[in-house]
């Protein structure tokens, strides 16, 4: 044994470990397999926000799946607005555009109509009504008439009867109200399947009022986003113009 030293190969490099000379022969594929491979990059985030409202019953569901697709790094935030506050949260800038329920106060805004919603009455599932396909107001007289107070279409029933409680916070309370087989609520459809129940079923109101569902945004601010969101509902392709 030497003394002082561990064993030496015959290259004169500790054992086990490669002399400079073998170090040198390792091929650059050697080397590069040898360095730790690089962390995959991180998606960059989102360019800009666009602030999207949206009152009770609106479906922008494909209308943010296109916007999703055609603008990645732009970030579509969707807020829930009440009918009361759709004007306010708009020219507050609170959000950028908004679905809103017809009629809504113009001035300042830009307003595309978008669709129209059928009138339905809910009803008890044990009412009698629930057996007819379709009603007319005619066919509701005699029934006490619940309005929440988010009623978005102050229908006027002849011959129905106010009910002897105070209006109902909203319209959840309200058909709640309905299924516990007191009264009817008249509202559009998109609500009575927003707030469906077993206890209760809906049939269309013939001769009520539509729900006019419109895109607005206030004028002054028509930024790129929005002109971007404007051309999606309106049916535009990513390639279209805006003619």
């Amino acid at each position: 044994m030497v003394k002082g030293g561990g064993s030496r190969s015959r290259s004169g490099g500790a054992k086990g470990r490669p002399s400079p000379k073998q170090a040198a022969k390792r091929t650059p594929a050697a080397r590069r397999a040898a360095r730790p491979a690089p962390s995959p990059a991180a998606p960059p985030p989102p360019a800009e926000l666009f602030r999207l409202g949206a009152i009770p019953g609106a479906t922008p569901g494909k209308w943010i799946d296109a916007w999703r697709e055609r603008m990645p790094r732009t970030e579509l935030v969707l807020a829930a607005l009440a009918v009361a506050d759709q004007r306010r949260a708009l020219v507050d800038d609170e959000v950028d555009a908004a679905l809103v329920r017809l009629p809504i106060d113009r001035e300042d805004l830009h307003v595309i109509a978008l669709y129209e919603e059928v009138p339905v009455v809910v009803v008890s599932a044990e009412s009698h009504l629930s057996l007819a396909e379709e009603l007319e107001l005619a066919d509701l007289a005699g029934e006490v008439v619940i309005r929440p107070r988010d009623d978005v279409l102050a229908v006027e029933v002849p011959g129905g009867l106010p009910p002897r409680f105070d209006p109902p916070a909203d319209t959840a309370e309200a058909i709640a109200t309905v299924a516990t087989g007191v009264g009817i609520v008249i509202v559009p459809m998109s609500l009575a399947r927003l707030h469906h129940r077993k206890d209760v079923v809906h049939r269309p109101l013939r001769d009520g009022p539509a729900s006019s569902v419109a895109l607005a945004w206030v004028a002054a601010r028509t930024t790129t986003e929005v002109e971007a969101f404007v051309g999606i509902v309106r049916g535009r392709t990513a390639r279209s113009s805006r003619a």
